[in-house]
């Protein structure tokens, strides 16, 4: 019998490998970045065309490589950061495994131009699928130069599932930022599409995440520091009142590596432990130093989680570390009473013996001196007091006689004894709505009641109102009397720049549309000032993971998330005439079986099903 296990060829295998290293362009953009770090680069610039499928480009100003490097780093398993397995646990670099450039070369063009800084000439090479094409001497400056073009372009399965450009950007977009993050003595550059998106000079820890998300990030920061034998922690936490519904300025750094980690963020939000409103989330940029050999990063093909020595003292230490900080800002409530400064001993009087008070009395003092003056002046007041009392009656005299008479006075009865407009008997008698839970409302009917969820109900009437809306171009705006001014990081900001059409037509009017900020001067008419910012807050949230490329979907995930947002809440008190607007505008609607998000909107309960219950 023949044998049927064979070797793969190397194209085959770099692609089954670039299968798990590269996923999207946002794979390249971090195992490039990476490599330029550890290659000691100070200045890094990435360019981007067609967020990543037509051009990926990475140049650094680090050592270089030399002619025989520059064609090794091409192959499989060769790396220059690790000897033997034991390395693997004293690892101080970002890459080690080896497999990104070949992954990379096999599934795309790839032109790398490298010099040395001791070399007069450097290297020019270009692969194309696995394949060398030329490799020539070059005048290149110093540092090294990788040109991605065409991903994908002999996987043509794989490029179909890439997403729409504003995703495949976004997701460059994180990582370039996580790799600036953690190095913010390095110099970064990002251009798209011949525009500049992120320049960021030099600079501390503070300043670097300042500069990356823009707006009033510097004020809502707290700064974190711990040392000890386990773990190194500094970074920085966001104050609660700034939290967010998303995730998305949340950061662990291990050894200036980016994480994710569960249970650290566990520990995170034990620290903010009845700080947060329900469903908040902290911003943090933590960055922890721990020894290399207590941890194991080679668990993960993104190498993004890490298995720690001892989980249990890293969580202790993270949130002792974030309770200190909060209550040292006196961001976290304390128990503490109002007093004056003034009344503090002063440090001079620390051992002056104390005075004791003297009492003087006045011997001269008689306070029988005025009696007769006294009993003198209650005497005539009484004596008035008796006149006045004796002769009231006098006033009346003389009326009768001048031909007055006197009327008598007739008050109104506060008593009502019939309302303006009669009620008819089945209104006195039945009520047509009834809330039970401050969630349902019962409503009767024929054949037996209606019981409403009005959370769901009211989503229903929101959605169907913004759709329309959007749909006919014919939204009403209320103006505000002062312009709202809202800051957001620079990701958010080009997403509402993408919405801005769209929220227009909802009812939103933009006065401007700044770098880090926008000005709002009209709101839906079912929006208040106090509720927009939680409102696009949501809709961020919601279209942080993909924006749709059809403008009817686009409508529709808007639509959806501003009825979520603006919806009557469970536990919200509605007035009898509430309820019965509620039920009317939820069965005028297209479709009042069902919520946007496809849950039933109300049951009916026959006069059957109540008799079966009573039956038994």
């Amino acid at each position: 019998m023949s044998s049927i296990i064979q070797l793969l060829p190397d194209h085959v295998a770099n692609q089954i490998a670039a299968g798990e290293v590269v996923q999207r362009p946002a794979s390249v953009v971090k195992e490039l970045l990476e490599n330029a770090v550890d290659a000691k680069a100070t200045d890094i610039k990435l360019i981007i065309k067609d967020a990543g499928k037509s051009l990926i480009q990475v140049i650094d100003n680090g050592q270089g490589m030399s002619v025989t490097d520059s064609r090794l780093c091409f192959e499989r398993h060769a790396t220059s950061k690790i000897r033997q397995a034991e390395d693997l646990f004293s690892l101080h670099t970002k890459g080690f495994r080896g497999e990104a450039l070949a992954s990379i070369a096999a599934i795309a063009h790839v032109e790398m131009k490298t010099k040395q800084d001791q070399e007069e000439l450097g290297i020019h090479i270009i692969i194309e699928g696995s394949k060398f094409v030329s490799q020539e001497p070059a005048v290149v400056p110093k540092g090294t130069s990788f040109s991605i073009k065409n991903l994908f372009f002999n996987i043509p399965a794989r490029r179909n599932f890439l997403k729409s450009e504003t995703v495949e950007q976004r997701h460059i977009v994180d990582e370039f930022q996580r790799v600036a993050m953690a190095h913010p003595n390095i110099h970064f550059t990002m251009y798209h599409n011949g525009s500049e998106m992120f320049n960021l000079p030099i600079s501390n820890f503070r300043q670097r995440i300042v500069n990356i998300f823009a707006g009033k990030t510097n004020e809502k920061l707290v700064p974190v520091k711990e040392e000890t034998e386990i773990v190194n922690l500094h970074g920085f936490i966001g104050k609660p009142e700034f939290s967010k519904k998303n995730r998305g300025e949340q950061f662990f750094f291990v050894n200036n590596r980016y994480i994710k980690s569960g249970y650290l963020h566990h520990a995170v939000m034990a620290a903010y432990e009845g700080l947060l409103k329900d469903g908040a989330q902290p911003s943090y940029f933590l960055y922890l130093e721990v020894p290399p050999h207590t941890i194991d990063i080679n668990i993960h093909p993104t190498k993004t989680e890490i298995k720690f020595d001892d989980e249990h003292a890293l969580y202790a230490i993270l949130r002792s570390a974030i309770k200190h900080s909060l209550g040292q800002f006196n961001v976290s409530p304390v128990l503490d009473f109002d007093r004056d400064p003034n009344l503090d001993t002063p440090y001079q009087y620390q051992h002056k013996e104390a005075e004791y008070p003297t009492v003087q009395v006045d011997s001269n003092f008689n306070p029988f001196a005025n009696e007769k003056s006294t009993k003198s002046f209650a005497s005539s007041s009484n004596y008035r007091k008796q006149e006045v009392q004796a002769n009231w009656e006098s006033l009346y005299v003389g009326l009768k006689q001048a031909g007055q008479e006197i009327t008598e006075i007739t008050f109104e009865n506060d008593a009502v004894s019939s309302s303006l407009f009669e009620e008819t008997e089945i209104e006195q008698e039945v009520k047509r709505t009834y809330q039970i839970h401050k969630k349902y409302i019962v409503s009767p009917i024929k054949s037996g009641m209606v019981v409403i969820n009005q959370k769901r109900a009211h989503e229903r009437v929101l959605y169907e109102a913004f759709l329309t809306s959007m749909t006919v171009h014919q939204a009403s705006s209320q103006q505000l009397l002062f312009p709202l001014q809202l800051f957001y990081s620079s990701a958010e900001m080009e997403l509402l720049s993408e919405l801005k059409t769209s929220l227009e037509n909802t009812g939103f009017v933009f006065e401007a549309i700044n770098e880090d900020n926008i000005l709002i001067s009209g709101l839906p008419v079912n929006v208040t000032e106090s509720e927009i910012s939680i409102v696009l807050e949501e809709l961020l949230s919601d279209l942080q993971d993909e924006i749709p490329d059809s403008s009817f979907c686009q409508n529709d995930t808007i639509a959806k998330s501003m009825a979520r947002s603006l919806a009557v809440k469970t536990g919200t008190y509605l007035t009898e005439k509430e309820q019965e607007n509620l039920v009317h505008n939820l069965f005028a609607c297209k479709e009042p079986n069902v919520s946007p998000f496809q849950k039933p909107t109300f049951i009916t309960i026959s006069v059957e099903d109540l008799d079966k219950k009573f039956s038994v």
